[in-house]
């Protein structure tokens, strides 16, 4: 063995290799005294590091990394409240399948199950929202360690693992060699399709008279957008999308049906709920994508193709289940298909569509959130947009219909409110130059808008758009259509000025209360250098519709 390889080097230091070897460019982090060993050998380090203002922040920024480059995004924090601080950041990577790598500093082993100074178990916490996690016991296997969780945060379904190290661990010395070929026991994520069940989906498409493909965010993880077009072109099939797929099939397609589900649009959810073949790819299932189970699609044979083999079968039951890489097994797919005599499916689907057009109130003077987002759209370039979560996430669903891969980017399982900005600044971070758009509601806003402060420091392109309603607007409207119109709780004073609360944070702000401002106000936040935050007084009164309110996808309000 060389002497380079017996080099003796910190715990800390040999992590930190790893991450570069890993190609590891910027870590979002906030220091803390069980980590402080690694934020040492960071200093020296060619990985930039950028300060959070709160852990769950930087879990999040990983995130937004993560989904806009196809990358691993990477976040630290130290034990205790950093640690748990991260969880939610972490559980929200976890339902939606984002390669993020989490690292957290721990007390020194002596101290461990001794309820010592920022002591706790984030192992056992995060068991449930991480794909694996470690907890460093011995110094020896850190570099081992960390080029394991690269691998599995970015191979097979992809999700956030946790390394959790004891401050002297990160303290020791060891003679530090690059670890080898990953060689997991038990993990051998498959991803060649069966041929057979691959030529039963292409006989089955081929036989089928009213087709529907479901796209979801497992598309977008293997770049398997244009494999999508080809088939559905190639076939005439009419794709929709989950709220994960937005952006795998192009919105403006005569073939696109929008995005199905629970506030998908009528003729998305006419065409599933009568289909008699449902190619469903990367799609898990959720309620909010099939409603009721007991009604979902009852007329049709449905094929699922899934990286993960736990998430075939485990809500719907498929006809021909085909687990492996969805790009591949499209490519394989698009060779056995071949033009369907689909035009009188398709003239149904037209006449849906006519019909039922998605519509909002915009015959009046009052500031409206579709309204916005359909300015937006218009002068789009080539944006990567973010959504917190709430009404405004659902209308921007609908209505900025020029999303491309990994250029829409939201909290689809989990609904991580504050997710947005930090998520936004990730994005930013990874694709330096790139305007991102962050679509806010005010109270998603508030929960992380001191993460404002960094897209300041950095002078990233970040714009918030915030559809200041004064209310949960969700929560509200669930309450007046499901509790009889009992709001409560849901009220917010609109006693925070945005205006002043941005510029306070250095960044740029506006404020639009009618809509002859809102196009001049656009253009001057697009136009300007660093962040900006654009405060829009929307109405309160405007329902996110369509919504589901009975026993099947065609039960509307």
């Amino acid at each position: 063995m060389s002497a380079a390889k017996k080099e003796k080097i910190s715990s800390a230091r040999a992590a930190i290799r790893v991450l570069e070897s890993e190609g590891v460019e910027v870590v979002f982090g906030y220091p803390g005294g069980a980590i402080l060993p690694f934020y040492d050998e960071l200093r020296t380090s060619s990985i930039r590091h950028i300060m959070v203002r709160h852990e769950q922040g930087a879990a999040h920024m990983a995130d937004g990394y993560a989904r806009s480059t196809g990358g691993v995004g990477v976040c630290v924090a130290t034990s205790g409240p950093g640690a748990t601080n991260l969880v939610t950041g972490i559980a929200t990577a976890y339902m939606d399948s984002s390669s993020v790598i989490a690292i957290t500093g721990q007390v020194s082993r002596n101290l461990i199950g001794n309820d010592a100074f920022q002591e706790v178990d984030i192992t056992g916490i995060t068991i449930p929202v991480t794909k694996h996690n470690y907890l460093v016991s011995d110094a020896r296997d850190i570099p081992r360690v960390f080029r394991e969780a690269f691998h599995l945060a970015r191979t097979g379904r992809k999700g956030p693992v946790l390394v959790d190290i004891p401050k002297d661990v990160l303290l020791e010395q060891i003679a530090f060699q690059e670890p080898g070929t990953i060689n997991m026991e038990g993990y051998r994520p498959n991803i060649q399709g069966h041929k057979r069940q691959i030529l039963k989906a292409a006989e089955a498409i081929r036989c089928a008279k009213q087709p529907v493909i479901i796209a979801g965010g497992g598309v977008l993880s293997v770049e398997a957008s244009d494999e999508l077009l080809a088939i559905a072109e190639k076939a005439g099939i009419p794709v929709a999308t989950t709220l994960m797929g937005k952006g795998a099939f192009p919105g403006e397609h005569p073939l696109s049906l929008g995005m199905t589900g629970y506030h998908g649009t009528r003729y998305a959810n006419y065409a599933v709920q009568n289909a008699d073949l449902i190619l469903a790819l990367g799609v898990r299932f959720g309620d909010r994508t099939t409603g009721p189970l007991n009604t979902f699609a009852q007329h049709a044979r449905i094929i699922h193709v899934d990286i993960d083999p736990a998430e075939i079968g485990k809500n719907i039951r498929p006809s021909i289940p085909i687990q492996g890489d969805i790009k591949q097994i499209l490519t394989q797919l698009l060779e056995g298909v071949s033009p369907g005599n689909y035009d009188e499916w398709r003239r149904r689907i037209d006449q849906w569509k006519a019909e039922h057009p998605l519509c909002y109130n915009g015959g009046n003077d009052k500031l409206r959130t579709p309204y916005i987002i359909e300015e937006l759209q218009r002068m789009a370039g080539d944006w990567i947009v973010v959504t917190e979560v709430g009404r405004h996430q659902i209308w921007a669903s609908h209505y900025f219909r020029k999303a491309a891969p990994r250029r829409f980017i939201t909290s689809g399982g989990l609904g991580t409110m504050g997710f947005g900005l930090p998520a936004a600044i990730g994005a930013a971070v990874g694709n330096p130059g790139k305007t991102v758009v962050n679509i806010a509601g005010d109270g998603s806003f508030m929960m992380t808008c001191q993460q404002l402060m960094v897209a300041s420091e950095l002078e990233l392109p970040v714009v918030t758009l915030i559809m200041d309603d004064r209310c949960l607007g969700m929560i509200r409207q669930l309450q007046e259509v499901f509790y009889d119109g009992r709001v409560y709780s849901a009220e917010l004073p609109g006693c925070v000025d945005f205006v002043q609360l941005a510029s306070a944070m250095g960044a740029r702000a506006i404020k639009v209360e009618r809509r002859d401002e809102v196009v001049p106000a656009l253009k001057k936040a697009f136009s300007g250098r660093g962040p900006c935050v654009v405060d829009f007084s929307v109405t309160a009164d405007e329902l996110v519709l369509p919504m589901v309110k009975g026993n099947s996808l065609e039960e509307f309000i």
